[in-house]
């Protein structure tokens, strides 16, 4: 259980999967860690614990379009979006789910103006 803990210990706080694969005839084993959920490494960076339970009315929190990018790039290996683009808007359909705002939006209106072109100058990476 040590061993997994030390592995762990960057994701203090949060919820991860792990993965021990075992050799039953050398005892030997191996720890894989896998990346937090979308949406644990959004509350992470907006600072609380739990999402809204009524993302219509109540919002939790604020994220700027940077933390947004940095989440997609940690989940970067995992998602199935041909486009670097496309993974920030899927980040971002997160935060909506979970009672976020971007930039004091609705986390919709970032997707339009993504989608208008608004912020290639920021989002210019590749998968």
């Amino acid at each position: 259980m040590d061993a997994v803990n030390e592995k762990t210990m960057i994701f203090k706080g949060l919820t991860v999967p792990v993965r021990i694969e075992c050799d039953p005839e050398t005892k030997q084993f191996e720890i894989f860690v896998e990346t937090p959920s979308t949406a644990s490494l959004l509350l992470k960076e907006a600072g609380v614990e739990k999402g809204s339970s009524d993302i219509t009315e109540k919002k939790i929190g604020n994220l700027t379009l940077n933390q947004v990018i940095d989440v997609a790039k940690a989940k970067r290996d995992i998602f199935l979006d041909k486009t670097f683009k496309k993974a920030v808007k899927t980040v971002l359909g997160t935060a909506l789910s979970v009672g976020l705002t971007v930039e004091g939006e609705d986390p919709r209106v970032i997707q339009k103006r993504i989608d208008n072109g608004e912020y290639d100058d920021i989002i210019k990476e590749e998968m």
